[in-house]
């Protein structure tokens, strides 16, 4: 049983238990407190006619608590750590990101259909979302085509619509921690449409060519690790169902590779 789904029976257990009590038994409490009270008796008699028994406790106390994750977790923002190589140099092994779960509409938990349109993906968003071949995987990569472009790739360079996406190259690329097997890659600033961000690309590499055109709701991804990624190229778009959310901030980073953790990134916006 997946997190989202333990956190929507905790609700439901708790706040059932809770309310439950507040509406069928705290009053008989309060009627045989207040008989008590009436026969003279003392305050500790008192108390004890009042007080709950410990589940009920327990539930009053938690109800409020996993509540308020479950909103936020579902509506709001949501943590994601990166376990693999595929982002970089935008994201490294061990970042912790927030995603940001309203941009792309309102979903309800573990059903995950969308109750509220806010918005869709925009070229170049890097995005958080439910992978295709199997649902209980969240996937993170940058969105390339939209619905109905005309995706292709040659010579490790991408064309949107027949149009080239620039590459300016930065120099290699040097690695730390995990990211240690990328050095020497091939640093190049990519122009996506007036999304500049950064690429790796190992030219000894097979090219990888293809073409392909983007169905509706549905939406081309690529790492920016170019040749170490597992993404549209091999298992086909991302429907709009699958969606979870885009990536903002970096709040936290960790790599047992490297020296732990790596403050310099620790608030580092997602573009």
């Amino acid at each position: 049983m997946d997190f989202p789904t333990l956190l929507v029976l905790a609700t439901f257990i708790t706040g059932l238990i809770w309310g439950v009590d507040r509406l069928a038994f705290a009053p008989r409490r309060q009627a045989k407190a207040d008989a008590l009270k009436v026969q003279g008796a003392n305050d500790e008699a008192i108390e004890e006619a009042l007080s709950e028994s410990v589940l009920v406790e327990n539930a009053r106390y938690f109800f409020p608590v996993i509540l308020i994750v479950l909103v936020v977790r579902s509506f709001l923002v949501e943590p994601f750590r990166i376990p693999s190589n595929s982002m970089m140099p935008t994201l490294l092994t061990g970042d912790f990101i927030l995603v940001n779960k309203f941009a792309y509409g309102l979903r309800l938990p573990v059903l995950n259909s969308k109750v509220l349109d806010l918005g869709e993906p925009k070229r170049g968003d890097v995005i958080v979302f439910r992978y295709p071949e199997n649902p209980k995987i969240d996937y993170i990569k940058r969105v390339v085509g939209l619905p109905g472009d005309h995706v292709s790739y040659y010579n490790k360079t991408v064309y949107i619509n027949g149009q080239r996406v620039e590459q300016k190259l930065l120099g290699s690329y040097l690695g730390v921690g995990a990211g240690r097997g990328m050095t020497g890659t091939s640093l190049r600033e990519e122009a996506l449409m007036g999304v500049d961000h950064s690429i790796l690309v190992m030219e000894n590499r097979p090219r990888g060519d293809f073409e392909y055109v983007v169905g509706e709701h549905e939406y081309f991804v690529l790492g920016d690790n170019r040749d170490n990624s597992r993404d549209s190229r091999y298992w086909g778009t991302v429907p709009d169902a699958n969606l979870v959310g885009k990536a903002f901030m970096i709040w936290m980073n960790w790599d047992s590779d490297a020296d732990g953790i790596d403050w310099s990134r620790i608030g580092k916006s997602v573009h």
